[in-house]
């Protein structure tokens, strides 16, 4: 073996390995069994992953400036670690306002090009996390440590270790993947950051002062995108997305996506505001307070029809039926949605095309979802191949392409949707042909107890049912779309369930 390619390997070999480590690390900061222990954890999480992403992309053109003017690369990182310093400093001070500063922060992306593959970074949330994480090692060094430091135990606890366990499959998985690089970046961009968020978020102490703030800066950030959104569809003119910007030159209808590269993720986001919203109009006893969040409702469902999202429709439905479930009474709200689904099948097979479904032909269904039935099929089959390892982390669009491929006689002949699948838009598949037996048991096992954790309490407080109903809409969307553990909104979500499950046992956050 000669040297350029021995050096290829050993370079490898080092960045599986440290994925493992970053991975093991993350976990740590989840269920390590005291404060300091997940400290510890997390401020080396902080040091591994950054080396991580270097010593993968050191020879491409995204680092030429740091190798080749070192001098302003260290100029840089000295005035980023400065700010940093400046940001946690403020929040050891004030620690519920990492709450706040992670709230505005989470919808927020910027797509970044890495390996062929397009991410959408959240660069600020990264920037607050990093943060938080140093002002609660300092809070924790000088032995003060703020709010609940929430232990690792009972449902909480279930949660974490289900995490921790999905955080270290992945990470082993991904070394006999065919797409490493995949998998590499969801460690690093995802999975690692999301795991200190959520260690950071279930150290607060959340009250319902800092409840209201945070829904009332998730509305106000919801509207300032639906302003957004109004503007994009006023002009016929999208800031993000260039695939999307030509299909709406050739499409029948034009969809926004606001400050957002993708129109489901834009319609996830306004779907568990709304959600939110509705659940602290449930429980309000004040006019005033029920008229203004019905007109923000109004702007929110506006912007939400603007950006045609299927799946963000039917994942608002999901989360107002639970909270239905969670105020009212659960047999009517199941009488209603099965009168509901019985009149839908009947308008489509009576006015289908008017839709576009057609029930009496055989491509019906792949129409109706969007192709979306192929790509459950192919994972489905995946599966059946490889049932107890999977075919590793990140893999599913290689090896899905690859199925096609072997199916057709002529490989042009598969379908451009096709070649640029990147998820089977359905995790459950996604996980099952990736990880196989074992990372579908823990994804069942971590709704299992998340649903255990969240609805606890959830028919006594509007906090708690709303993270109930939340978290109901998230799983449907993740069901018809994609990101389940590579959405913030998850790790939040739980994060804020395990705080107020570890507060005393006074509801932190009464119904006013």
């Amino acid at each position: 073996m000669n040297t350029p390619v021995l050096a290829a390997v050993v370079g490898a070999g080092a960045e599986q390995a440290i994925a493992i480590v970053c991975a093991v690390l993350a976990a740590g900061a989840l269920v390590a069994p005291q404060p300091r222990l997940r400290a510890v954890a997390m401020a080396l999480a902080l040091i591994a992953t950054p080396t991580l992403l270097a010593l993968h992309r050191w020879d491409t053109s995204s680092f030429s400036v740091v190798r080749n003017h070192p001098a302003v690369a260290a100029a840089a990182a000295v005035v980023g670690l400065v700010s940093l310093a400046g940001l946690a400093w403020l929040i050891r001070r004030r620690p519920q306002l990492f709450a706040l500063l992670a709230v505005a922060a989470l919808p927020f992306r910027v797509p970044v090009t890495l390996s062929g593959t397009t991410y959408n970074l959240l660069i600020p949330l990264y920037a607050v996390i990093a943060a938080g994480a140093l002002a609660w090692i300092v809070v924790l060094l000088r032995g003060r440590v703020q709010g609940p430091a929430a232990a690792v135990r009972g449902l909480p606890g279930a949660v974490r270790w289900l995490l921790a366990a999905s955080i270290v499959l992945y990470a082993v998985q991904a070394l006999y993947s065919t797409r490493f690089n995949i998998a590499l970046g969801q460690v690093i961009f995802f999975y690692v950051p999301f795991a200190l968020l959520l260690a950071l978020i279930a150290e607060l102490r959340w009250d319902a002062r800092l409840m209201r703030l945070c829904l009332l800066a998730l509305v106000s950030i919801a509207g300032v995108l639906a302003l957004v959104g109004f503007v994009e569809l006023a002009t016929r003119h999208l800031l993000l997305n260039s695939n999307l910007k030509a299909a709406n030159v050739f499409g029948s209808s034009f969809r926004v996506n606001s400050l957002f590269y993708d129109p489901n993720v834009y319609g996830r986001f306004l779907a568990l505001v709304a959600t939110l919203l509705v659940a602290a109009m449930l429980w309000t006893r004040s006019r005033r307070e029920v008229l203004v969040a019905t007109g923000a409702l109004v702007v929110i469902w506006l912007a939400l029809l603007s950006s045609l999202s299927q799946s963000s429709f039917v994942a608002l439905l999901a989360g107002l039926l639970a909270l239905a479930a969670l105020r009212f009474s659960l047999r009517i709200v199941g009488l209603v949605a099965g009168v509901a689904v019985v009149l839908g099948a009947v308008f489509l097979l009576a006015f289908g095309d008017v839709v576009h479904v057609n029930l009496n032909r055989a491509q019906a269904l792949a129409t109706a979802s969007s192709g979306r039935s192929s790509l459950i099929q192919g994972g489905a089959d995946l599966f059946a191949q490889r049932p107890l390892g999977g075919w590793g982390s990140g893999s599913f669009a290689a090896e899905f392409r690859r199925r096609e491929q072997s199916r057709v006689e002529d490989p042009a002949a598969v379908s451009p949707e096709d070649r640029a699948v990147a998820a089977s838009h359905t995790i459950p598949i996604t996980v099952a042909s990736e990880q196989g037996a074992p990372g579908l048991a823990l994804y069942l096992g971590l709704l299992v107890a998340a649903r255990l954790l969240l609805v606890r309490g959830a028919r006594r407080s509007p906090a708690r049912a709303g993270l109930a109903a939340a978290f109901a809409a998230l799983i449907v969307h993740t069901l018809l779309y994609a990101d389940f553990l590579s959405d913030p909104s998850t790790w939040a979500l739980l994060g804020v369930a395990a705080a107020l499950a570890a507060a005393p046992p006074a509801d932190p956050a009464p119904a006013r």
